[in-house]
């Protein structure tokens, strides 16, 4: 029997991207997140897997949920939501058939293979432009495609150090820490689902895709911000220091009664209130300008304990709000999902997944409105499971009958669905 083919891009047949196609032939993190991205966009996006395994993240945990004969990794429901599956072999004759045949229809191809992978596959650049002339390839590495460290292994953590990251998080220099996150893997899928609609708009012009490339390297260099220039211009070296901003003071975690509250005073205006609020001189002579009070940070601390001492932390925060300071708490992330204000952005959204049931997954940071003002936001579905829409995708290639197959490419997304 032939499985039906619905012609709904989209949970909702919206968003921006609705109509394009991407192959996401990724694993892990890094290109999986910029998938996930732009199919929270509104793109098709189909997940190429390897047959049997899938994905490396499929196997990552505990926690895995799910009935004990099909258990399912949290850590890969997180970054594959609004995606298909299909299950190939690119070794095989079958496998790479169906790949071109992909690739002839798509608009973006993401790929996180170490340099010369797909080249040796038979899906160089050249080979991959030749199907599909108007293709935006987005490929993604641990440190780059060419110099001399271009042929290492990617790992988030590995690159959070390399990268300089680790030597500015953590309590002190001697302790440096990884960021809680994956950042590494995350950034580079950020900058690559920017770079990949910067090539579609350029594609409006040109009639011709190109290739993007960022690395896990490139994406944490790329928010050093001042500790960059720090370095680069000032020619200091910055280390970790905690939780307190190293330009600006007050800035970071205060102790008070029973508890902590971060607060963030970023102007001299804020300083005078802030001081005035808690019965601190705003004009003594070591905390007078943000320069004084950096140099002399730790006596600063001493003194803001000393005055949130007497308060518990809800009726403090009320007090900093109150006085306009720039104030707020640690949540834990039970706290955070259950926050009202998050609800209220769509950061948390209901799927239906086939073994699973209903679930609730963080959701997308874009939300879009119309000019009327009313919202155009898409629908979501489910991360799928390990060649969930195989059959359904192979039924559509062969009912498209070449169309979108030429070398024009792109956009001739009948039959695209979620």
């Amino acid at each position: 029997m032939t499985p039906e083919i619905d012609q709904d891009p989209t949970p909702t047949g919206a968003g921006p991207l609705s109509g394009y196609l991407v192959v996401d032939l990724s694993r892990a993190l890094a290109g999986p997140h910029a998938g996930m991205m732009l199919g929270d966009l509104g793109a098709r996006v189909i997940k190429v897997e390897n047959p049997g395994s899938g994905d490396d993240t499929r196997g990552w945990g505990p926690p895995f949920v799910g009935p004990e004969d099909d258990r399912q990794s949290t850590y890969f429901l997180s970054c594959n939501r609004n995606k298909e599956s299909i299950a190939l072999d690119l070794k095989s004759d079958d496998g790479q058939d169906v790949l071109r045949n992909l690739i002839r229809r798509a608009d973006v191809l993401v790929e996180n293979f170490r340099p010369g992978v797909l080249d040796r596959l038979g899906f160089s650049t050249d080979a991959m432009h030749e199907l599909n002339r108007r293709l935006v390839i987005l490929s993604i590495t641990g440190f780059g495609h060419d110099g001399p460290e271009a042929t290492r292994s990617g790992y988030d953590q590995i690159v959070q150090g390399e990268a300089g990251l680790m030597s500015l998080t953590g309590p002190g220099p001697e302790d440096p820490q990884r960021v809680g996150v994956p950042i590494a893997d995350l950034l580079s899928g950020m900058y690559g689902a920017y770079g990949a609609l910067a090539a579609l708009l350029e594609r409006d012009r040109t009639g011709r895709g190109q290739v993007v490339r960022t690395s896990l390297l490139a994406a944490i260099i790329g928010v050093h911000a001042f500790q960059g220039t720090r370095t680069t211009v000032a020619g200091e070296v910055p280390q970790a220091q905690g939780n307190h901003h190293p330009s600006i003071a007050p800035y970071g975690l205060f102790s008070c009664r029973g508890g902590k509250v971060q607060i963030s005073v970023g102007s001299e205006k804020l300083w005078a209130t802030f001081a005035r609020t808690f019965d601190l001189d705003p004009t003594a002579p070591r905390f007078a300008t943000n320069s004084d009070r950096v140099i002399n940070r730790n006596a600063l601390i001493l003194d803001i304990e000393d005055a949130f001492s007497a308060f518990e932390a809800e009726p403090l925060l009320e007090k900093l709000n109150a006085a306009g300071i720039p104030a707020g708490k640690v949540r834990s992330l039970d706290e955070v999902y259950a926050w009202e204000q998050v609800h209220s952005q769509g950061l948390l959204v209901d799927v239906e997944h086939e073994t699973l049931g209903r679930i609730s997954l963080p959701g997308p940071p874009l939300r879009f409105f119309g000019a009327d003002g009313e919202s155009t936001n898409t629908g979501h579905a489910a991360p799928p499971l390990l060649d969930g829409d195989g059959e359904r995708i192979r039924a559509w290639l062969a009912a498209d009958d070449g169309g979108g197959s030429t070398n024009d490419g792109g956009s001739s997304n009948d039959g695209a669905r979620r």
